[in-house]
């Protein structure tokens, strides 16, 4: 089987408030948009905004809660990380961690979406950045 990630869908409880998050946070422009759904094209893959029930529905799951998922948006820099963060919480997330040197290496800090989704912002040098956004293990 391919090691591959092709879509990634976030199920939110206010899409509208969702996508404002992404746009003023990240900067983010859906290449997709209808009333219900949201689909940003990422390098190498899609990233899907959802109504949390309509997504659990389909996957046949209960609505309630949040799984044990963080998503990472890696940066070129270690300063990018606080930068970044900042920008985040301005457009509305909360601070889960603040940034710090974990022992692996890097500078890493956690912020939740408005919807609780988990975002790692992280940096390491051994992580290199390409200039189309693709991030390569490099260890």
């Amino acid at each position: 089987m391919q090691q591959q990630v092709s879509l990634i869908t976030l199920g939110v409880t206010d899409l509208e408030r969702a996508l404002a998050f992404y746009r003023g946070g990240f900067g983010w422009e859906p290449v997709f948009e209808t009333p219900g759904i949201v689909f940003f094209q990422m390098n190498g893959f899609v990233l899907g905004l959802w109504g949390k029930d309509n997504l659990a529905e389909d996957a046949g799951r209960p609505a309630n809660g949040h799984g044990a998922i963080a998503l990472a948006h890696n940066v070129s820099s270690r300063e990018a990380v606080d930068e970044v963060m900042a920008v985040l919480v301005g457009a509305g997330a909360t601070v889960l961690r603040p940034a710090d040197e974990p022992p692996h290496g890097g500078y890493r800090g956690y912020v939740a979406d408005p919807d609780g989704h988990a975002w790692e912002i992280a940096w390491n040098s051994a992580w290199p950045i390409d200039e189309e956004g693709r991030v390569q293990f490099a260890i």
